[in-house]
Protein backbone atom coordinates (compact mmCIF):
# COMPACT_ATOMS: atom_id res chain seq x y z
CA UNK A 1 0.00 0.00 0.00
CA UNK A 2 1.43 3.62 -1.32
CA UNK A 3 0.59 5.47 1.42
CA UNK A 4 0.54 9.38 0.40
CA UNK A 5 0.19 13.22 1.47
CA UNK A 6 -1.93 15.34 -0.76
CA UNK A 7 -0.51 19.32 -0.51
CA UNK A 8 -2.56 21.58 -2.67
CA UNK A 9 -4.45 24.62 -1.99
CA UNK A 10 -7.23 24.40 -4.34
CA UNK A 11 -10.23 22.60 -2.73
CA UNK A 12 -11.95 21.30 -6.21
CA UNK A 13 -7.95 19.87 -7.25
CA UNK A 14 -7.94 18.09 -3.72
CA UNK A 15 -11.51 16.84 -4.02
CA UNK A 16 -10.84 15.59 -7.56
CA UNK A 17 -7.56 13.32 -6.41
CA UNK A 18 -9.47 12.27 -3.53
CA UNK A 19 -12.16 10.83 -5.71
CA UNK A 20 -8.92 9.58 -8.49
CA UNK A 21 -6.64 7.83 -5.43
CA UNK A 22 -10.15 6.54 -3.81
CA UNK A 23 -9.97 4.40 -6.82
CA UNK A 24 -6.68 2.77 -6.76
CA UNK A 25 -6.96 -0.23 -3.96
CA UNK A 26 -3.24 -0.17 -3.83
CA UNK A 27 -2.86 3.83 -2.87
CA UNK A 28 -4.36 5.34 0.16
CA UNK A 29 -5.06 9.01 0.73
CA UNK A 30 -3.66 9.59 4.59
CA UNK A 31 -3.79 13.06 4.84
CA UNK A 32 -4.43 16.59 2.89
CA UNK A 33 -2.88 19.90 3.60
CA UNK A 34 -3.33 23.40 1.87
CA UNK A 35 -0.48 25.02 2.09
CA UNK A 36 3.06 23.65 2.40
CA UNK A 37 3.90 25.03 5.81
CA UNK A 38 1.73 21.55 7.45
CA UNK A 39 4.07 19.34 5.62
CA UNK A 40 6.62 18.44 8.34
CA UNK A 41 3.73 17.98 10.76
CA UNK A 42 2.13 15.71 8.49
CA UNK A 43 4.78 13.65 7.76
CA UNK A 44 5.83 13.08 11.02
CA UNK A 45 2.37 12.18 12.39
CA UNK A 46 2.15 9.86 9.29
CA UNK A 47 4.12 6.58 7.98
CA UNK A 48 4.07 8.18 4.39
CA UNK A 49 5.87 6.67 0.97
CA UNK A 50 5.19 9.48 -1.32
CA UNK A 51 3.91 13.38 -0.92
CA UNK A 52 2.08 14.76 -4.18
CA UNK A 53 2.92 18.32 -4.35
CA UNK A 54 1.47 22.16 -5.71
CA UNK A 55 3.92 23.63 -6.18
CA UNK A 56 1.70 27.35 -6.15
CA UNK A 57 0.40 27.69 -3.07
CA UNK A 58 -0.15 30.97 -1.01
CA UNK A 59 2.22 30.31 2.38
CA UNK A 60 4.88 27.91 1.98
CA UNK A 61 4.97 27.00 -1.76
CA UNK A 62 5.61 23.73 -3.16
CA UNK A 63 9.23 24.38 -3.67
CA UNK A 64 10.37 25.51 -0.37
CA UNK A 65 8.20 22.69 1.08
CA UNK A 66 10.10 20.14 -1.24
CA UNK A 67 13.32 21.72 -0.32
CA UNK A 68 12.46 21.11 3.59
CA UNK A 69 11.46 17.70 3.23
CA UNK A 70 13.99 16.19 0.92
CA UNK A 71 16.87 17.56 3.44
CA UNK A 72 15.29 15.12 6.00
CA UNK A 73 16.71 12.01 6.14
CA UNK A 74 14.22 9.14 5.61
CA UNK A 75 11.70 11.66 3.68
CA UNK A 76 9.12 10.28 1.60
CA UNK A 77 9.19 10.79 -2.36
CA UNK A 78 7.64 13.87 -4.14
CA UNK A 79 5.78 13.99 -6.69
CA UNK A 80 5.26 17.87 -7.30
CA UNK A 81 1.96 18.95 -9.43
CA UNK A 82 2.28 22.04 -11.71
CA UNK A 83 0.61 23.84 -14.68
CA UNK A 84 3.33 25.09 -16.41
CA UNK A 85 5.60 22.57 -18.09
CA UNK A 86 8.20 25.06 -18.77
CA UNK A 87 8.36 26.55 -15.38
CA UNK A 88 11.75 27.06 -14.12
CA UNK A 89 10.19 26.04 -11.39
CA UNK A 90 10.21 22.32 -11.83
CA UNK A 91 13.76 22.45 -12.27
CA UNK A 92 14.28 23.68 -8.85
CA UNK A 93 12.04 21.28 -7.36
CA UNK A 94 13.64 18.52 -9.39
CA UNK A 95 17.34 19.35 -7.79
CA UNK A 96 15.83 19.75 -4.62
CA UNK A 97 15.20 16.17 -4.90
CA UNK A 98 11.48 15.35 -6.22
CA UNK A 99 11.64 12.49 -8.31
CA UNK A 100 9.36 14.34 -11.24
CA UNK A 101 6.45 16.44 -11.95
CA UNK A 102 2.91 15.83 -13.33
CA UNK A 103 0.93 18.48 -15.47
CA UNK A 104 -2.92 18.89 -12.94
CA UNK A 105 -4.40 17.91 -16.72
CA UNK A 106 -2.58 14.68 -16.99
CA UNK A 107 -5.37 11.72 -17.16
CA UNK A 108 -6.16 10.25 -14.06
CA UNK A 109 -4.54 6.99 -15.15
CA UNK A 110 -1.57 8.01 -15.55
CA UNK A 111 -1.17 9.60 -12.64
CA UNK A 112 -2.48 6.91 -10.62
CA UNK A 113 1.08 5.18 -12.07
CA UNK A 114 3.04 7.85 -11.71
CA UNK A 115 2.91 7.53 -7.78
CA UNK A 116 3.52 4.10 -8.14
CA UNK A 117 6.39 4.46 -9.97
CA UNK A 118 7.51 6.91 -7.78
CA UNK A 119 6.78 5.19 -4.59
CA UNK A 120 8.90 2.26 -5.73
CA UNK A 121 12.16 4.81 -6.34
CA UNK A 122 12.07 5.61 -10.12
CA UNK A 123 12.05 8.68 -11.56
CA UNK A 124 8.37 9.25 -13.04
CA UNK A 125 9.78 12.15 -15.92
CA UNK A 126 11.23 9.56 -19.48
CA UNK A 127 14.55 10.53 -20.19
CA UNK A 128 13.26 12.58 -23.19
CA UNK A 129 11.23 14.23 -21.32
CA UNK A 130 13.73 15.16 -18.76
CA UNK A 131 16.16 16.04 -21.20
CA UNK A 132 13.48 18.57 -23.26
CA UNK A 133 12.93 20.17 -19.68
CA UNK A 134 16.19 21.14 -19.08
CA UNK A 135 16.89 22.53 -22.51
CA UNK A 136 13.86 24.52 -22.27
CA UNK A 137 14.57 25.93 -18.55
CA UNK A 138 18.26 26.42 -18.01
CA UNK A 139 20.55 28.64 -19.52
CA UNK A 140 21.15 32.40 -18.23
CA UNK A 141 23.34 33.59 -15.48
CA UNK A 142 25.53 31.35 -13.56
CA UNK A 143 25.91 28.41 -15.78
CA UNK A 144 29.48 28.73 -16.07
CA UNK A 145 29.84 28.52 -12.26
CA UNK A 146 27.02 25.70 -12.00
CA UNK A 147 29.33 23.75 -14.68
CA UNK A 148 32.53 24.15 -12.87
CA UNK A 149 30.90 22.98 -9.67
CA UNK A 150 29.02 19.84 -11.30
CA UNK A 151 32.46 18.84 -12.75
CA UNK A 152 34.27 19.37 -9.53
CA UNK A 153 31.75 16.74 -7.78
CA UNK A 154 31.68 14.71 -10.55
CA UNK A 155 35.49 14.26 -10.10
CA UNK A 156 35.02 12.85 -6.32
CA UNK A 157 33.84 9.15 -8.60
CA UNK A 158 36.19 6.89 -9.31
CA UNK A 159 36.49 6.24 -13.38
CA UNK A 160 33.50 3.20 -13.48
CA UNK A 161 31.50 5.63 -11.27
CA UNK A 162 31.67 8.22 -14.00
CA UNK A 163 30.98 5.87 -16.57
CA UNK A 164 27.71 5.25 -15.03
CA UNK A 165 26.75 8.68 -13.95
CA UNK A 166 26.99 9.39 -17.67
CA UNK A 167 24.92 6.77 -19.18
CA UNK A 168 22.49 7.74 -16.33
CA UNK A 169 22.93 11.07 -17.67
CA UNK A 170 22.15 10.10 -21.26
CA UNK A 171 18.69 8.44 -19.96
CA UNK A 172 19.63 4.76 -20.20
CA UNK A 173 18.04 2.18 -17.55
CA UNK A 174 20.35 -0.06 -15.38
CA UNK A 175 20.14 -2.64 -17.95
CA UNK A 176 21.00 -0.39 -20.92
CA UNK A 177 24.50 0.45 -18.70
CA UNK A 178 24.85 -3.47 -18.22
CA UNK A 179 25.04 -4.11 -21.73
CA UNK A 180 26.46 -0.99 -22.90
CA UNK A 181 29.22 -1.09 -19.92
CA UNK A 182 29.70 -5.24 -19.57
CA UNK A 183 28.73 -4.95 -16.24
CA UNK A 184 25.96 -7.35 -14.12
CA UNK A 185 23.06 -5.30 -13.84
CA UNK A 186 23.86 -6.22 -9.93
CA UNK A 187 26.81 -4.12 -10.23
CA UNK A 188 25.19 -1.37 -12.39
CA UNK A 189 22.85 -0.66 -9.23
CA UNK A 190 25.13 -0.87 -6.47
CA UNK A 191 27.58 1.93 -8.76
CA UNK A 192 24.16 3.89 -9.04
CA UNK A 193 24.04 3.70 -5.04
CA UNK A 194 26.84 4.70 -4.42
CA UNK A 195 26.78 7.73 -6.88
CA UNK A 196 24.41 8.51 -4.91
CA UNK A 197 25.56 8.50 -1.72
CA UNK A 198 28.46 10.01 -2.72
CA UNK A 199 27.33 12.98 -4.12
CA UNK A 200 24.66 13.32 -1.64
CA UNK A 201 21.78 12.99 -4.63
CA UNK A 202 18.34 11.90 -3.97
CA UNK A 203 17.30 9.85 -6.86
CA UNK A 204 18.36 8.95 -10.68
CA UNK A 205 16.96 12.81 -12.11
CA UNK A 206 19.55 14.48 -10.01
CA UNK A 207 22.40 12.61 -11.55
CA UNK A 208 21.26 13.75 -14.70
CA UNK A 209 20.82 17.31 -14.12
CA UNK A 210 24.30 17.00 -12.70
CA UNK A 211 25.86 15.28 -15.64
CA UNK A 212 23.77 18.02 -17.79
CA UNK A 213 25.46 20.66 -15.64
CA UNK A 214 28.91 19.33 -16.28
CA UNK A 215 28.46 19.44 -19.71
CA UNK A 216 27.66 22.69 -20.17
CA UNK A 217 29.61 25.16 -21.77
CA UNK A 218 31.90 27.87 -19.72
Amino acid sequence: MVRVLLVDDDAIVRAGLRLMLGGAPDIELVAEAADGSEVPGLVDAHGLDLVLMDIRMPGVDGLAATEALRARPGAPEVLVLTTFHTDEHVLRALRAGAAGFLLKDTPPQEIVAAIRTVAAGDPVLSPAVTRRLIDQVTGGAGQGSRAAAARARLALLADREREVAAAVGRGLSNAEIARELHLALPTVKTHVSRILTRLGLNNRVQIALLVHDADTPP
